[in-house]
């Protein structure tokens, strides 16, 4: 099947410079690959050497390249500023039982220069985008990382006899092991050792591991990851606090939780090689009612600190909005400033507002002819995702990659994978019916980036080729709707005696985006001879803040009346045709696939939703239960709860009320362990149809997913269903 093929394709997740300069550059690459046949997914790694052009960057060279396959044991890695040294978390499978060991290593090119068993100092490592840090000390002596801390024994906090049972929260959806994320430095030299002298193995009986924790611990716990060293004794990180109530809402997917970027100072003495602990002080640098995240730090060329850039968001409200871009000037300690505020565009060619992703780079930054440093990322700008450089001395926006040249291929979307902290990026680029290609990009005299340079691209079968160039991708704006409009994929052979079948994919949050990223799911329906149809409506990022607002309280009736407009547009366009729809939709997506088919009963011939929300006011059990407040126009505070008069409001604006219309058939799938959206939504909802007897239902219920179903089998299981759901339902 199509799927497979598309879903094996090995996707670009990141990168890094292992060397760059005048004449030459070396690129590491990871790919996760798919692989069926085991039922998991792979990690690919290639390393590229190119040579670099006297005058015309298309003259790049790929001088070699080599593959590795067996990475899965490394859970984390990265390179020390001077390239010399690179430190790795590594997790394997202990041979002698069925537990996991866990060693922190330093390598000095292909020598092991340093490795401790860190199995029993902590839990696992934490390496997602939320906690994780990799960072080395400017002397390159050290590093911190972050690790779930090991459970409190009745030694620690007195004799407690319920201490197995006291409740301790969790980071929610997809992190419900995360509990306390703890900062640890590894040391295997002392700061003042001459690092140019080559050495032996260093022997245990010298390495230290130590983790941190504050001298005066603030009022409300906090939790640190995140962080950075900026000189040897000071290091910058993100700290996460939990809600007056004693939550940690889930953060997967929300950018507005209660969190600062803090200032931690180490003592002078790192404490004995035997020392569990390091106490320091700490500076917290608060931005009333913002959340703030991903600290990051520009140096001089002798490396010293000059500045911390880092992101924030609104606290509460919309799990996310438009990004502000801060700085806290380290040479002067002024006041925090905004160095890019979140803004607002009116129309569809002004500049939007910073839609970055959680995490800057590890290193975001480059030099650009004229405006000298930049920090570069990528954003969301309507229905793509492109390339932004911010110049840190005045805010000044460049547009990287938005104007497509004419031979690139058209809807191009970016995805930014590392900087060499000069001139050059490494990206992946994808467009809707073409799989991601790695490109360099290299800054020219004239200030902008050049043509890129493709160093590495998927191979495909020539049938699965031919399939892809038989498909053309466009994106229809829908009049009077600004800024609603819609991605479609269909086929480029004429259909004048009968329409293609149109799928509606509707995208969650609601404030996220459907891109025109290659998207396998999406591509397989495509390639079976359905028009997709991907509408971004009101309330999707990348189109201004004043939208993301526009949506609030509006929830079940304007998002609902942008989709159902994208359908009568297309079928208006003879793109597609009455009495030949189906729509499909996840969590939020899922909400609204309910609710058109309540809505608009006889519109669409099946629905296919994963995890919806049913019922907004029945979301008690819910990692986010302050997501309903904010997305149905309502107050949320610590003492917040459903009474029955917002139950009412809720309940009206929810599928749920429309139930009794529905005739379209329905197939549900829903992950049995999801914290985002309680399997008694979906559940609910099955039950509700079946009782009335009125339409089909089935439900697909996966053991051990949570809210995305993204597992290699479920999520290949979601896609045959959705076509078998869809071709029994479809004349």
């Amino acid at each position: 099947m199509y799927y497979t093929q598309l879903a094996e394709i090995p996707l670009p997740t990141a990168a890094h410079f292992l060397a760059s300069d005048s004449t030459s550059a070396v690129v590491r690459v990871t790919y996760s690959v798919r692989d069926h046949e085991r039922n998991t997914k792979r990690p690919l790694v290639k390393t590229f050497t190119l040579s670099r052009p006297e005058s015309h960057l298309s003259d790049w060279a790929i001088l070699s390249s080599t593959v590795s396959y067996d990475s899965s044991d490394i859970q984390a890695f990265v390179l020390s500023p001077s390239k010399k040294y690179q430190a790795i978390l590594r997790e394997t499978c202990d041979p002698n039982d069925s537990g996991k060991k866990r060693f922190v290593e330093v390598w000095s090119n292909s020598k092991l220069e340093a490795s401790l068993d860190v199995t029993k100092h902590h839990g696992p490592f934490h390496t997602d985008d939320f906690s994780k840090s990799l960072s080395f000390s400017p002397s390159e002596t050290a590093f911190i990382y972050t690790a779930e801390a090991n459970p409190d024994s009745a030694d620690d906090i007195g004799d407690d006899p319920y201490l197995k049972f006291r409740y301790t929260p969790n980071f929610g959806e997809g992190l419900y092991t995360r509990k306390r994320p703890t900062l640890y430095i590894f040391r295997w030299r002392e700061p003042t050792a001459d690092t140019s002298v080559p050495t032996t193995r260093i022997p245990k009986k010298d390495l230290s591991l130590m983790a941190i924790s504050l001298s005066q611990p603030p009022m409300i716990p906090v939790f640190f990851g995140q962080a950075s060293f900026a000189t040897e004794s000071q290091i910058f990180a993100t700290g996460y606090e939990l809600t007056a109530d004693g939550r940690i809402l889930g953060i997967k997917a929300c950018f507005n939780r209660p969190s600062s970027i803090w200032e931690l100072f180490l003592p002078s003495q790192n404490g004995k090689p035997d020392a569990e602990t390091i106490s320091c002080t700490a500076n917290k640098i608060e931005i009333p009612g913002r959340s703030c995240r991903s600290p990051r730090i520009l140096f001089d060329k002798n490396r010293n600190p000059i500045t911390v850039f880092w992101l924030s968001n609104p606290t509460f409200g919309p799990h996310a909005s438009t990004v502000s871009l801060h700085s806290y000037n380290l040479i002067d300690k002024s006041p925090p400033s905004v160095l890019l505020a979140s803004e607002t565009s009116d129309n569809g060619d002004g500049f939007p507002g910073l839609y970055a992703e959680f995490n800057l780079l590890e290193d975001p930054f480059i030099e650009r002819e004229g405006k000298g440093t930049c920090l570069i990322t990528q954003s969301l700008w309507q229905s793509r995702t492109e390339l932004v450089s911010v110049a840190v001395s005045d805010g000044y926006i460049f547009n990287e990659t938005h104007h497509t040249p004419p031979d690139l291929p058209p809807f191009s979307n970016w995805n930014l994978l590392a900087s060499d902290g000069y001139g050059s990026v490494v990206c992946s680029r994808s467009t809707p019916t073409s799989p991601p290609h790695v490109v360099l990009l290299n800054m020219e005299g004239n200030g902008s980036f050049g043509t890129p340079v493709i160093i590495d691209e998927p191979v495909l079968s020539t049938h699965l080729q031919q399939a892809l160039d038989r498909l053309s991708a466009s994106i229809i704006p829908i009049p009077h709707r600004y800024p609603t409009e819609t991605i479609v994929i269909q086929s480029k052979e004429s259909t004048e005696e009968q329409k293609p079948t149109c799928v509606t994919i509707i995208h969650g949050g609601p404030h996220t985006t459907s891109t025109t990223a290659f998207t396998p799911a999406v591509l397989a329906l495509a390639l079976e001879g359905y028009t997709v149809s991907m509408p971004n409506y009101t309330g999707s990022m990348g189109f201004g803040e004043k939208y993301i607002q526009k949506l609030l309280g509006k929830c079940g009736t304007l998002d609902v009346e942008d989709c159902i407009a994208t359908v009568k547009e297309l079928i208006k366009q003879g793109i597609s045709a009455e009495g030949r729809q189906v729509v499909q939709g996840g969590s939020h997506g899922g909400f609204i696939t309910a609710q058109l088919i309540g809505q608009y009963p006889g519109v669409f011939s099946a629905a296919v939703m994963r995890n919806p929300v049913i019922s907004a006011g029945e979301l008690a059990a819910s990692d986010i239960p302050d997501w309903p407040y904010a997305e149905f126009g309502q107050p949320y505070g610590p003492d917040a709860h459903i009474t029955p008069e917002l139950y009412a409001k809720l309940y009206a604006a929810s599928p749920i009320a429309h139930v009794d219309k529905v005739c379209t058939p329905v197939l549900l799938l829903i992950g049995e362990d999801d914290l985002r959206v309680p399997p008694s939504q979906g559940k609910g909802f099955y039950h509700a149809l079946k009782g009335r007897g009125s339409v089909p239902v089935e439900m697909l219920v996966f053991p051990k997913e949570s809210h995305p179903l993204e597992g290699v089998e479920a999520a290949r299981v979601v896609v045959e269903a959705t076509k078998d759901w869809f071709r029994r339902f479809v004349q």
